[in-house]
């Protein structure tokens, strides 16, 4: 499924919210996945299930989709599709393209807003921000990677980093408050790294993973970890793709095992991909052809993106769909799928020591290969405003408008596009961070309101290019072009007088207690670590980026919004709604086969 990088964001947004787990990763929020679920189902601890199928969300979202931030997605809760854009209007979670960089931050709105990480069965959108999520780091599709040491590092909340003997990273947080832990691989590739032809790819393997290995037949994986009292699923992003399980932590070397194996032997045979290609299918017309905003958000993406491989839909354009070949799936798998590109994160009640000795016994021994390349595909200078308009069966309007925006490529020795990318994250908060924010009071409030709900996301992290997003639905007897007109009108006012240090004060106080917040899970502590792997950012870059925030002044925040607010760097995609259609047969799923 799909699901960000991740997504992520949250924020005060129209209809959404996110629950945050218990210490631990106790119960995680359900519920519908919005308009883009098939079916409530349990979210990983800490990652809070969104609601409010059909708000607008700048709000929402649990956990990167990346995400999430960027272009990358991560993440994320399990909405398919190019779409379900996580924090975008009432789509769930949100997830961006930059999927890895604050997990905090996705509750803020600054994470990914169109990117939605596909998953197995219910992905989170994870990492919004620098998860976030839904965009990237920087306009090469080349990702900022910090150098393997071999002596550990650690940071103050006891995360400690080693390299294996073939080169395979290992992350520990321990966390002894409950009997609990949450083991996670990270892998350094997701459908930025495919090529035409074969869109889809890297979630298709995602499925396949699940299809055995040349020791354990199809589905033995998800029946082990069940049996070990665990949960487990997999999540794919434009800039990762990650798989994990949460178990008693006396349980955690049965995990160690399993994964590693699957790691490194996939293997089903080519009856297995057939049937499984079509739950893929499947799910890209339950979460994105049948999803107005879905569907608007990936051609919202192909519009805005010429270069950058951001601009195909994570699960794939159903062409290539239709092409992939069980061939296409294990040439990835042996292209991409080496340790020296991949991380192992654990977090929860147990001792550094002994993760370490399983994760040398289990993964440090696996055969290492050589990557492919990674060319640049820098995105050209946009010239011009471009609009497009996306005509589908649905009640109401819709309109999103994304900006090209700078990149947060570094928490220290920051750049002047790293300042400017932070001040977007301010101002994104300042729009729609909280319950009655800016957007929620000019734009849905009072009797001359014109829409029914307004967002705003910065993706300002991942590997690819990034962007500012700003949405809304029009209220009853409202249009489109007003909902555009209003949120543009918003950035003006603040281009022209500024915001008030009360407004950083609330976003920023807002910020710290979300961070508290979000290390009740154990979950999300394997996130962060996980998605500020994936971003190339030291383990405590989470804190770090919380006290860049901070030092934001009104003034750089009036200055972005007067620098990259122009018709130039402006894509506007608008949902023109048509007569609501019967439902449409389905094809029939092969026996045994089911989205999840």
């Amino acid at each position: 499924m799909t699901g960000a990088t991740g997504g992520i964001a949250t924020g005060a947004g129209a209809g959404s919210m996110a629950g945050a787990g218990a210490a631990g990763g106790g119960a995680a929020g359900s519920g519908a996945l919005l308009p883009n679920g098939l079916r409530s189902q349990p979210k990983p601890p800490g990652a809070g299930a969104a609601t409010g199928a059909g708000a607008t969300g700048a709000g929402a979202v649990g956990v990167a989709t990346g995400g999430v931030a960027g272009g990358g997605g991560a993440t994320g809760a399990s909405t398919a599709g190019a779409g379900a854009p996580t924090g975008w209007a009432g789509a769930g979670a949100s997830v961006g393209a930059g999927e890895a960089a604050g997990f905090f931050l996705k509750k803020l709105n600054i994470g990914g807003f169109l990117e939605s990480p596909h998953s197995m069965k219910r992905a989170f959108t994870l990492l919004g921000l620098l998860a976030c999520l839904l965009s990237g780091a920087a306009f090469a599709a080349t990702t900022p990677v910090s150098q393997p040491s071999s002596a550990p590092s650690a940071t103050a909340s006891g995360a400690q980093q080693f390299t294996l003997k073939n080169g395979m990273q290992l992350i520990v947080q321990p966390d002894r408050r409950a009997p609990t832990a949450v083991h996670m691989v990270w892998v350094r590739v997701g459908s930025m790294d495919e090529v035409d032809g074969t869109s889809g790819v890297a979630h298709a393997l995602e499925h396949m993973m699940f299809k055995g290995t040349k020791t354990l037949p199809p589905g033995e994986f998800s029946r082990r970890v069940a049996a070990l009292g665990g949960r487990e699923n997999a999540f794919t992003s434009r800039d990762y793709t990650g798989y994990y399980q949460q178990i008693p932590s006396n349980r955690l070397e049965d995990v160690m095992k399993l994964e590693s194996d699957r790691f490194a032997n996939n293997h089903w045979p080519d009856d297995e991909f057939k049937k499984e290609i079509e739950v893929v299918k499947e799910e890209r017309r339950l979460r994105t052809e049948d999803q107005p905003r879905a569907m608007l958000a990936e051609q919202l993406f192909a519009a805005t993106f010429n270069a950058s491989p951001y601009r195909r839909p994570i699960v794939g354009w159903m062409s290539d769909l239709d092409a992939m070949t069980p061939d296409d799936v294990r040439a990835f798998h042996r292209q991409w799928y080496t340790p020296t590109n991949a991380a192992v994160v654990v977090a929860g009640d147990v001792d550094v020591a002994q993760v370490r000795a399983l994760a040398e016994k289990y993964y440090g021994s696996l055969p290492v290969h050589a990557l492919p390349a990674r060319k640049p595909r820098t995105e050209p200078e946009q010239k011009g405003l471009r609009r497009i308009a996306v005509k589908a069966p649905a009640e109401q309007s819709y309109v999103a408008l994304a900006f090209r925006a700078p990149s947060l490529d570094r928490v220290d020795n920051l750049t002047d596009e790293d300042r400017d990318a932070l001040a977007l994250m301010v101002l994104s908060a300042v729009f729609n961070g909280y319950d009655g924010a800016r957007l929620d009071r000019a734009l849905t409030q009072g009797p001359n309101r014109v829409a029914d709900s307004a967002s705003s996301s910065a993706m300002v992290t991942g590997r690819g290019p990034s962007l500012f997003m700003l949405s809304g639905v029009p209220a009853a007897g409202k249009t489109a072009q007003q909902v555009e007109d209003a949120l543009r009108a918003e950035v003006t006012r603040v281009a022209k007088e500024g915001v008030s240090e009360a407004e950083l004060n609330r976003v920023k106080t807002q910020w710290i207690a979300s961070t508290v917040y979000e290390r009740d899970s154990v979950m999300s502590q394997a996130q962060e670590l996980g998605g500020n792997w994936v971003q190339g950012f030291p383990l405590d870059a989470n804190e770090r980026l919380l006290a860049l925030l901070r030092t934001v002044t009104p003034a750089q925040v009036q200055a972005v919004a007067a620098k990259y607010f122009g018709d130039d760097q402006l894509t506007v995609a608008t949902l023109l709604p048509q007569p609501l259609d019967a439902p449409r047969a389905r094809p029939q799923l092969p026996p045994g086969a089911a989205i999840r």
